[in-house]
């Protein structure tokens, strides 16, 4: 009995010392966190910028510093993205309401070496250009008319800013209190094919009517009578007659807009009719069999010119659906993902004055994400050709820059 209480008091007294000694923390070395010999913001090699992994963190496009625009008027900026989420205009497979959080999930990768463009000579990431992502535009689901204005009016409020680089020096700017001014380049990531209609409102609002270069597998010049139906005002505009309103409105310059990768059925020839009515010309998708690539770019260049300032209007659909099936109307018979690339950086002398990506769904995506990784690369083209490009004070003027609109 007495051997038992002596062992059991050892044991007390032993876990009352090694309480002590675990409470008693003056002798030990303390830690500053984080170790930060093991993170790193700067690569190695030519320059660029990476936060952190490019798998782990808050998405954005390409993993560019984030600001809510529309929320503060201190945004700085030459380049910015800003996300469309809208698809009540589709007419078959919605979800591009999904796009603009898909295709920045698709764009992680893209400054994972630093981001240089190699056959553009150019790094986007890593130049004059103060690039951001502005988040969303709030868009309703509920008001087509209203989510038009929305869109609209959103896009104004990031375009009609000044420029980080280049503020004060004159630019092609022709409308109203922004007469004469250099501003930044808006990159909309959408969103259905519907939302072009209010974004060519906003950038008439600054440039008067603009040359459109619409890579899509469909004309979306269709009078409203004829897709849709147009049982009334608000169903009138949708994702296949938008074109149609713009150019009705005179939002298009004329015979300066040209299609390239149309393959869709018609209801019949006056389609081409009334889209020539429209000003567009058309460079079919089965044309690439013939003229390759190149001819392709020198059509496109050749109808656009390199003076103007031009939009540049892209649907998902351009691509095959073996290369991008998670889109609102998949068309088979299109353009690689290679094919699409080549052809846009082919336009690097063009004035690229703001540009969208549309019908990206991502639901109908695969597990590899194919479709927003092709949305993001393209995308990852027109930015380089931008930054490439140099602020739009640098834009040559041509007569259209020149008028009084």
């Amino acid at each position: 009995m007495h051997s038992e209480l002596a062992l059991l008091g050892l044991c007390w007294a032993l876990a009352i010392k090694v309480t002590i000694a675990h409470g008693d923390h003056s002798s030990q070395k303390k830690i500053s966190g984080p170790h930060q010999s093991l993170w790193y913001n700067t690569l190695p090699g030519d320059g660029g910028t990476q936060a952190d992994s490019v798998f782990s963190g808050i998405s954005t496009f390409g993993r560019l510093p984030y600001q809510n625009c529309l929320q503060t008027s201190d945004a700085s900026y030459d380049i910015a993205f800003i996300g469309a989420p809208f698809d009540t205009g589709t007419s078959y497979r919605p979800g591009a309401r999904f796009g603009p959080s898909g295709i920045r999930q698709g764009s992680r990768r893209l400054n994972l070496y630093g981001g240089y463009n190699v056959p553009l000579e150019t790094n986007p990431f890593n130049s004059w250009a103060t690039v951001l992502d502005c988040g969303d535009i709030p868009v309703t689901s509920y008001d087509n008319s209203f989510a038009l204005r929305q869109i609209e009016e959103g896009h104004f409020s990031i375009l009609s800013r000044s420029p980080a680089t280049d503020a004060d020096e004159p630019g092609p700017a022709v409308r109203g209190a922004l007469k004469g001014k250099t501003l930044p380049r808006v990159i909309t990531l959408g969103g259905d094919h519907t939302i072009t209609l209010p974004l060519l409102r906003s950038i008439n609002r600054a440039y008067g009517p603009v040359s459109v270069i619409h890579f899509d597998s469909h004309l979306d010049t269709w009078k409203p009578k004829v897709f849709g139906g147009s049982p009334s005002a608000v169903a009138a505009i949708n994702h296949g007659t938008y074109f149609y309103h713009a150019s009705m409105e005179g939002l298009l310059a004329n015979d300066t807009n040209i299609h390239a990768g149309i393959r869709t059925t018609l209801s019949g020839p006056s389609d081409y009719e009334n889209d020539g009515y429209c000003g567009f010309e058309i460079v079919e998708a089965r044309e690439i069999d013939t003229i390759g690539t190149e001819g392709i770019i020198k059509r496109i260049l050749e109808r656009v010119g390199t003076k103007r300032p031009v939009y540049l209007s892209i649907d998902i659909d351009t691509l095959d659906p073996a290369f991008a099936p998670a889109t609102g109307t998949p068309e088979t018979g299109g353009w690689t993902t290679r094919e699409l690339r080549t052809i846009i950086r082919g336009l690097e002398d063009l004035n690229l004055i703001a540009a969208d990506i549309v019908e990206v769904a991502p639901a109908y995506d695969t597990n590899a994400e194919l479709t927003t990784m092709a949305a993001a690369d393209v995308l990852y083209e027109v930015m380089s050709i931008m930054v490439k490009k140099g602020p739009l004070s640098k834009m040559v003027d041509g007569s259209e820059t020149k008028r009084d609109l």
